[in-house]
């Protein structure tokens, strides 16, 4: 059953009012159509890229045929050295990547909305927000809609103060654990360290409180014009714990009641 109130808690995390949520709350779970959004916008973030269809292949190696007790790999003239195949010095690779290959993903406007829409709504449902890892069990209330109070906090100090009065504070402690320093080269590739996703704090717009969050592993904020299926959805998996501000809530009903409208 979906719920048509929700609860709205101050900094001190008590409740001091009701809010009527938005009609993109009741939107269906469609984990297939959000899949497919995430994988779309992780796509835009790679680069294009191929081989020289050249490469490796400048060369007037040929095989020497049977009968000379070795491998039939392609050779140097004047040389015993093999060339030209893979696995060989300076040879061609067995599958490179082309440059004919289409990796930017596109999908359809309509399927986009409703994926966005449909990870808000998760974010709304206790069951499938703690089947995603979250640690809820001090959380008043989901989904936790808080004044607008919140966007002014500028000091990480306070800010830590409002999650633990939340109830929020376990699930950060949770990404703390996890963080880990990845194995293989990815350490040198900008990819050194590996951890969990926390909350996720939606927002009208900043009034400090992007600063005094930026130092937190695993939260992110962001204003709730910029939302998008990834975000709401890590990993292609909805229900992220999310904390929202009444005058986000009153955005996202401006937002569904114009997409409406079209």
């Amino acid at each position: 059953m979906v719920k048509l109130y929700a609860k709205v808690f101050n900094l001190e995390g008590k409740q001091v009012g009701r809010i009527r949520l938005p009609e993109v709350f009741r939107t269906p779970l469609r984990p297939d159509v959000i899949k497919r959004a995430v994988i779309a916008i992780q796509s835009h973030r790679l680069q294009p890229k191929g081989r020289d269809p050249y490469a490796g292949k400048r060369t007037t190696a040929e095989s020497w045929g049977v009968g000379h007790g070795l491998s039939r790999v392609p050779r140097l003239r004047d040389s015993s050295r093999a060339a030209f195949a893979p696995g060989t010095v300076g040879g061609r690779l067995a599958h490179p990547p082309t440059v004919e290959k289409k990796i930017y993903k596109k999908i359809p406007k309509k399927e986009k909305r409703l994926a966005l829409f449909s990870a808000i709504a998760a974010t709304a449902s206790k069951n499938i927000v703690e089947g995603r890892g979250h640690i809820i069990e001090r959380v008043p209330d989901i989904p936790l809609i808080v004044t607008d109070d919140l966007e002014s906090v500028k000091r990480a100090k306070d800010l830590k103060n409002v999650l633990v009065n939340l109830g929020v504070w376990p699930d950060i402690e949770r990404v703390k654990e996890s963080i880990k320093v990845r194995s293989g080269k990815g350490k040198m590739r900008g990819r050194r360290i590996k951890m969990a996703v926390g909350p996720l704090i939606v927002v009208s717009k900043n009034d400090g409180i992007f600063e005094a969050a930026r130092n937190f592993p695993g939260v992110d904020v962001v204003n709730v014009r910029d939302l998008n299926p990834e975000l709401l959805a890590p990993g292609a998996h909805p229900g992220r714990l999310t904390l929202w501000t009444s005058s986000s809530i009153e955005e996202l009903r401006k937002m569904s009641l114009s997409v409406g409208a079209d």
